[in-house]
């Protein structure tokens, strides 16, 4: 779905659910049985109901505030007790669970049992997800195929095989969404990321990356990531907020072109990195509205904008992201659809957040239409999942060949 008739189509439920919304934090509605999606095509090509909504909207509009809300966190909380994961799921409501080392159990079977126990309605799954890259970020201790650092150097059939291999065995184990694969490009091997990129110029990283996405196509949904790019900011976003004064123009010659081959092959997610580049924006990309306009304006993507782990912002030391409710309120307004949280938190950092953007909301500091926007690009995701059971994801950002 374009950007334009999504925005007209919500026009529509905003006028209709005005008065429910005001009152939507009072006294959160029944969420409706979910409407199953009328094709596993492209969003785009989604037929609406009379109503003019398709599912996802209708989802959407069913929604309290509150439930908004939560369907744009993802959360984690470290554990492999799936009773646990039950209950933090059922409690928060929260859109997505990011899996890392300290909820893998032994094997593949446990850790199906496992992504189970965290789907609470399977009509409207939970994204769940992994960073399963290969290499130096492997969550999945079985998974042997080759690593970036050698796919560096390697045809682009050869890459795409070893993503096809990955991403069946993150599907296998019920986890629909792989942020695996880095799009950031850097040729010098003293760099934090450089081990982890699938290229050192942009070129070969523009083919490795399309081809990655190709291999994960139908099995997962695919993220880049970590957008604008990590190779031109030298430093260690996990401890630090790491800043270039690279041009716009110079940006869109280099590290801008993995990001637009992995848009072009249909890549559903994007994930915003805690990097400034100060001649656009001094504030972290993740935090910025300037740097998602260029990803949808310049770049089209179309599909879910997520923030990298919001924790490693807290863990800059900087006092103004000291706050992990303002962060992800501030990562909200700025345009991201999922705001993650990982680094420390606990079974209450979801619901604090959730509860922040409540009253971001209530108070007009985020516009309702946002929040709206979000949610809809999320359930767009959720639902497609559900529809497709263990079988073929559709592509949600690709172009409809009848436009």
């Amino acid at each position: 779905m374009t950007a334009a008739r999504r925005s007209l189509l919500f026009a529509a439920v905003i006028a209709a659910t005005a008065i429910v919304c005001a009152s939507c934090a009072a006294t959160p509605a029944a969420k409706p049985p979910a409407t199953p999606s009328p094709s596993a095509t492209a969003t785009a090509t989604a037929t609406p109901d009379v109503a003019g909504l398709v599912p996802a909207e209708q989802a959407v509009a069913a929604m309290s505030l509150r439930e908004r809300a939560a369907s744009v966190v993802m959360g984690h909380i470290p554990t492999t007790d799936a009773a646990a994961l039950r209950s933090y799921m059922e409690s928060t409501d929260a859109g997505g669970f990011l899996l890392m080392g300290a909820n893998i159990p032994a094997d593949e079977a446990a850790l199906k049992e496992l992504t189970a126990a965290l789907t609470v309605d399977p009509a409207q799954p939970p994204l769940i997800a992994i960073d399963q890259e290969g290499g130096d970020v492997s969550r999945l201790p079985w998974d042997d195929l080759a690593a970036p650092l050698e796919l560096q150097q390697a045809d682009a059939a050869t890459v795409e095989a070893a993503y096809a291999g990955r991403g069946a065995l993150v599907r296998r184990a019920g986890i629909p969404v792989n942020f695996g694969i880095v799009a950031d490009v850097t040729a010098d091997p003293n760099s934090f990321i450089h081990r982890r990129v699938l290229g050192t110029t942009p070129d070969t990283a523009a083919a490795h990356v399309a081809a990655a996405v190709a291999g994960e196509k139908g099995r997962v949904f695919s993220t880049l990531k970590h957008f604008p790019g990590h190779g031109a900011a030298p430093g260690d976003s996990h401890s630090s907020i790491p800043s270039t004064p690279m041009p716009i123009d110079q940006w869109r010659g280099a590290d801008a072109v993995p990001f637009q081959a992995g848009v072009d092959a249909g890549a559903g997610l994007l994930m915003f990195g805690h990097l400034a580049y100060t001649a656009v924006d001094p504030a972290p990309a993740s935090l910025s509205s300037e740097w998602h306009r260029i990803a949808r304006d310049e770049l089209g993507f179309e599909g879910v904008t997520i923030t990298d782990d919001l924790g490693m912002l807290e863990d800059s030391g900087l006092p103004e992201y000291a706050d992990p409710v303002a962060n992800a309120v501030d990562a909200l307004a700025a345009g991201n659809d999922m705001v993650l949280t990982v680094v420390s938190s606990t079974p209450e950092t979801a619901p604090r957040i959730i509860d922040g953007i409540v009253s971001a909301v209530e108070s007009g500091a985020v516009p309702a239409e946002r929040l709206d926007q979000a949610a809809t690009r999320v359930m767009e995701l959720r639902l497609a999942v559900a529809e497709a059971g263990g079988g073929e994801l559709p592509c949600t950002t690709c172009a409809d060949p009848a436009e």
